[in-house]
């Protein structure tokens, strides 16, 4: 009898998670305990800092709830066969054979956007390409650190991480499950993070860049765009993708049908929905997914600095990029001259980017109202990483057949 209960005890010890940090279960130890503090401090800065809340409070508790001892709520019990629900939540949305959530916040993106002042100046199109010069600049940065010894990036490796540089975590998670789905965890959090510092990151770099002068610019106010450019915009995008690069297809798809339910007028409960409710409940498992991915045995290593390190620089050369192409566009014609701070605006990060772009100019000028233009750029470069991550899915398996 005091046998079977010593025995119960010891089996009811086992089952704790103080075994599970102490190392004594495979698979698990005091990393897990590193990564729970990690998702606390993704709370704080959400909660706290009001960094990014609806992203980071989902990813952050993932981190929390994936590094759990023996709760195998993002993975499977290997004692009963069955998947913790995190799990299911990945297999479903994120995992390459589906990778359905990416692309329903694009879709939720594309109804919530208005491309209206893309439409009235078509020019900052090309702020918004610049600042994919991030996603370049970070694909040979990753292929040079695999000289060092301990890192180890593949081309694929390398494609999933440039794409941090567009600031565009949906997008970084389509390419990253499709060409290093092992690198998942570290290039989302990357993304996500980086899009929530925003307000950190960009300011420093666009006052570097710029005179006082450049930063008080007054821009010409933008034209009416009537509803019919509205409407046959995103299908004229689609057909040009269509054209020139189907792969781009499934991002930009989502997004301008989303954008089309909004501005087609007859649409409004499905473009409700596609703002709202399908928005916020995709983000709430996307986060909880891409959050999942950060258990201490995959996340707590040397490449996981070095993605890191690159998305930082990645999304400095981007934001470096849009500012600089504005001041050449105003060299070039200075009859009709850009803010260069607008050109920041170009990644991504709607409508963060460009919210930044508007107070950084205010500080120069209380007057200078910049928001509207800075739209521009930003849903530019919305559409200008969906491009890049259809090059990279269209020309990375190629050049490796090379």
């Amino acid at each position: 009898m005091i046998g079977e209960i010593g025995e119960g005890l010891r089996q009811l010890w086992q089952s704790t998670g103080i075994v599970g940090f102490a190392g004594q279960v495979e698979g698990f130890g005091l990393g897990n305990l590193v990564m729970i503090f990690v998702g606390f401090l993704l709370l704080y800065l959400a909660i706290k800092k009001g960094f990014e809340p609806l992203l980071l409070i989902p990813i952050g508790f993932g981190c929390f709830l994936s590094n759990i001892p023996l709760a195998y709520i993002s993975g499977v019990d290997p004692s009963t066969g069955n998947a913790g629900f995190i799990k299911v939540l990945f297999d479903a949305g994120i995992d390459p054979k589906t990778g359905i959530f990416p692309i329903l916040i694009f879709m939720g993106v594309g109804a919530m956007t208005d491309f209206g002042p893309l439409i009235a100046n078509p020019k900052t199109l090309l702020l918004g390409a610049a600042a994919q010069l991030g996603i370049f600049v970070a694909l040979i940065g990753a292929l040079l650190l695999s000289f060092i010894p301990g890192l180890n990036f593949t081309l694929h490796d390398a494609a999933g991480i440039g794409i941090i540089g567009g600031a565009d975590g949906p997008t970084s998670i389509f390419v990253a499950s499709r060409l290093t789905p092992n690198l998942l965890g570290s290039i989302a959090v990357a993304a996500y993070s980086y899009m929530a510092l925003v307000p950190i990151i960009q300011p420093p770099i666009m006052r570097a860049l710029t005179t006082e002068k450049e930063r008080k610019i007054r821009m010409e106010q933008l034209r009416p765009v009537s509803k019919t450019e509205k409407i046959i915009f995103p299908l004229v995008v689609l057909f040009i993708n269509a054209l020139l690069l189907p792969s781009a297809t499934p991002l930009l798809g989502a997004l301008m049908f989303g954008n089309l339910l909004n501005e087609s007028g007859c649409t409004k409960r499905l473009s409700d929905t596609a703002q709202n409710a399908l928005m916020n409940t995709v983000t709430i498992f996307l986060g909880l997914s891409v959050g999942s991915k950060m258990e201490a045995s995959k996340f707590l290593t040397l490449n996981t600095i070095g993605i890191l390190s690159l998305g930082l620089v990645a999304f400095a050369f981007g934001t470096a990029g849009g500012v600089l192409i504005a001041k050449l566009m105003n060299a070039v014609d200075p009859k009709h001259p850009i803010n260069p701070l607008i050109g920041s605006a170009g990644v991504s990060a709607v409508p963060m980017a460009a919210r930044v772009s508007s107070k950084v100019g205010q500080e120069a000028d209380p007057q200078n109202f910049l928001l509207m233009h800075a739209m521009g750029p930003n849903v530019a470069g919305v559409i200008g990483s969906a491009v890049a991550a259809g090059v990279m899915l269209a020309v990375v398996p190629f050049m490796e057949t090379l």
